[in-house]
């Protein structure tokens, strides 16, 4: 019966032949063919398609996922290795079945060039080797094992360990079944000193009864990935992706604050073949926000995460306009200068400056470009030269729209007075009929000396002639 319900490979049922049916079958799956301790207890066996596909995912998610440093005491330096070789098993990790309270070990041996650091995980998350419950050691020949003496059923799980070296990185993974003692009335095995000795029963009970239940295996949901709290825009899309194991297959509900979640036009709840469960809401509203819990479902138990999704208000965009414009500004060579405007606008607009026809990139020592978060703007040229005279034109620009405002900065030189020269001015001589100017006024007599007069001029000098007086 057994066998027609989980398969003739399952390891999910425990041998039960006497003790001399089982030594026929010591070198299959006997504790003398495993790779630990013979006095262990530890059986192998075979893993069901769905173990294996989640063991290759979680050996692809370490191989590419950073890990914290490991309790190997290697270094490498910046120098190529000749020669190097990545990473690889000479012998793997096998599957092993137990009982809870038995020990178990598990082996693997390992080689590289140069000698690969070893990291243990446990269900995907790294042991560290400061860890109590386990003793992980490693020998010189690359053989490495990680052992516990008193297994619990919480050591059920997948054991993965990876090697890396600068050429590359490899994993293997065993899986660990820890049995109950008590199942189906079974009691702990003898002590190890005759592992094959069992408490007496008849073969009738052990060729089966009809009437007793046959005990599968199952395990409890466990999350391989859980999205943390989320902050969506209101009227966007909002994804939340979760995988998870178990077996059976676990059956998800989600929750937002206490109560049940139901599809629906904006509500949408997918599966990928990857086995990836997302719930999708789009639009994103108000009444969305909130505590959402995600709860996996088995027969072996319950599981769940809970997130929060804060919802961002949507924005009324509005498009930049100046509440400021620049102004037509002079200055002195060598002097300092500043373009100043305000502008505003939903979402706070981009900034962009222009000289002419060349855009100002970036500030330097002398020119820099400076703004707030109250709008204004400012673009600062220290010792102005005639270089820096032209058209300068400000650009703001945002989702909802783009505006500029242009303006000139002049650079004139600085006149520097000439003291006045106290030297007399120099009337020359002549018998020109014009006058000479003074700082008195029109001085007639100092304009025609008496030797130069003529002598119709002589006889009245209160008298003055000419046109052009």
């Amino acid at each position: 019966m057994a066998r027609r319900l989980l398969g003739a490979d399952s390891a999910a049922v425990f041998n039960i032949q006497e003790p001399e049916e089982e030594t026929a079958n010591q070198e299959i799956g006997s504790p003398h063919a495993s790779v630990g301790s013979p006095l262990d207890g530890q059986k192998e066996y075979k893993v069901s398609s769905c173990e294996q596909r989640l063991i290759s995912e979680i050996e692809y998610r370490l191989e590419r996922s950073p890990v914290d440093e490991s309790g190997d005491d290697i270094q490498y330096g910046d120098v190529p290795v000749d020669n190097g070789v990545a990473p690889f098993f000479e012998m793997k990790l096998k599957h092993y079945k137990i009982f809870e309270g038995m020990p178990v070990t598990f082996t693997c041996r390992v080689t590289g060039n140069p000698k690969p650091k070893i990291y243990w995980f446990k269900d995907g998350k790294q042991i560290s080797p400061k860890n109590d419950h386990y003793t992980i050691q490693r020998d010189l020949d690359g053989t490495c094992s990680l052992h516990t003496t008193a297994s619990t059923l919480d050591d059920d799980g997948n054991y993965t360990i990876m090697a890396a070296n600068p050429q590359g990185r490899i994993s293997c993974t065993g899986r660990l079944m820890v049995q109950a003692v008590n199942q189906r009335g079974r009691s702990p095995r003898s002590p190890s000193s005759h592992p094959h000795v069992r408490r007496p029963r008849s073969r009738s009970r052990d060729s089966g009864d009809e009437n007793e239940p046959i005990q599968e295996r199952f395990f409890r949901p466990h999350f391989l990935q859980a999205p943390g709290d989320l902050t969506v825009q209101e009227g966007k899309l909002c994804r939340m992706d979760c995988k998870v194991s178990g077996l059976p297959t676990p059956d998800l509900s989600w929750q937002l604050d206490g109560k049940p979640i139901r599809p629906d036009s904006a509500h949408k709840m997918l599966v990928r073949e990857n086995g990836v469960h997302s719930l999708i809401i789009e639009p994103v509203t108000s009444r969305d926000a909130g505590i959402y819990t995600c709860i996996a479902t088995n027969r072996a138990g319950q599981n769940s995460f809970s997130l929060e999704l804060v919802v961002a208000a949507k924005e009324a965009h509005k498009p930049p306009v100046f509440i400021e414009k620049l102004q037509n500004t002079g200055v002195a060579d060598g002097y300092p200068v500043r373009l100043e405007c305000r502008v505003s606008g939903v979402p706070p607009p981009q900034i962009f400056w222009k000289k002419e026809n060349e855009s100002l990139t970036h500030s330097t020592d002398r020119v820099s470009m400076h703004q707030d978060n109250h709008g204004y703007i400012c673009l600062l040229i220290q010792g102005a030269t005639k270089e820096d005279a032209g058209w300068y034109t400000v650009s703001a620009k945002n989702e909802a729209g783009i505006v500029s405002c242009t303006a000139r900065l002049d650079v004139y030189t600085q006149w520097h007075q000439q003291p006045q020269s106290t030297k007399p001015k120099k009337v020359r001589p002549s018998a020109s009929r014009y006058a000479a100017l003074s700082d008195q006024g029109l001085d007639i007599k100092a304009a025609f000396q008496p030797e130069a007069s003529p002598s119709h001029l002589t006889l009245n000098t209160g008298l003055v002639e000419s046109e052009d007086l």
